[in-house]
C-alpha cells in the first residue's frame, strides 16, 4: 500500500468554476493536514539524526539500555505525561469503532484475522493503518517534544518505538475484543430469540 504525501489537491483554473486544467496551465497542489503532519515528523526526525549519530559514536547505543529505561520512567513522570492516558484512550476508541465495523461485516477479529486469515489480512492492515496513522505521527511528535523538554536531547529511535507502541497495542486489543464481544452478544441474542 502506498500513502501519498500529497493526498489531496485542488486544481486552479483560469475560468471560474472549472475544475480541470487546460493545456499549459499548472496545477496548484494543496497538501492535506495529514501530509503536513507527516512532513513535520519527518523533518524533526531527520533534523535530530546528526546529533544522534554523534551521541551514538561517543556513548554507544541507547535503545533498550539502562539509560533508556530510566528515561522511560522520567517520561512517565515528566512533562507531557497526560499523553500516556489520552493517546491509548483515543486508540481504544478508534479500535472499538473499527472492531464493530469488522463484526458487522462478518470479518474475523483483528488479531486472529491477521494471524490466520490471509484473505482478510490485506484489508485488516490497510484499515488499521488508515485508522491510526495520524495518531501514530502525533504520538511520535509528542514523544520527541517531551524528550526535548525533559532531557534537552532527542532520541529519534526511542520515539519511533514508544510512539507507535502507545497506539498499536491498545488499538489492536480493542479492535479484537470489540469484534468478539459484538459477535458473542449477537449470537446470545439470536439464541435467546430462538427459544
Amino acid at each position: 500500500m502506498s500513502v501519498s504525501l500529497w493526498s489531496s489537491y485542488t486544481t486552479v483554473s483560469a475560468e471560474a468554476g472549472s475544475s480541470s486544467p487546460k493545456a499549459g496551465e499548472a496545477k496548484c497542489v494543496k497538501p492535506s493536514r495529514s501530509s503536513i503532519l507527516y512532513l513535520i515528523v519527518l523533518g524533526v526526525i531527520l533534523g535530530s539524526l546528526p546529533a544522534g549519530l554523534v551521541r551514538l559514536a561517543h556513548t554507544g547505543p541507547y535503545l533498550f539500555t539502562t539509560e533508556f529505561f530510566k528515561d522511560l520512567v522520567a517520561r512517565l513522570l515528566g512533562a507531557g505525561r497526560i499523553r500516556f492516558i489520552l493517546q491509548p484512550t483515543i486508540a481504544i476508541v478508534i479500535g472499538v469503532r473499527q472492531g464493530l465495523a469488522d463484526a458487522r461485516a462478518d470479518l474475523p477479529n483483528f488479531l486472529y484475522g491477521l494471524a490466520f486469515h490471509a484473505q482478510h489480512r490485506g484489508y485488516l492492515v490497510r484499515s488499521s493503518v488508515s485508522g491510526v496513522r495520524d495518531l501514530v505521527a502525533i504520538a511520535i511528535l509528542l514523544d520527541i517534544i517531551s524528550q526535548a523538554i525533559i532531557f534537552r536531547e532527542i532520541h529519534a529511535a526511542a520515539a519511533l518505538i514508544l510512539g507507535p507502541a502507545l497506539i498499536a497495542v491498545p488499538y489492536s486489543v480493542a479492535r479484537a475484543l470489540s469484534n468478539l464481544i459484538y459477535k458473542a452478544r449477537k449470537n446470545h441474542a439470536s439464541a435467546a430469540s430462538a427459544n
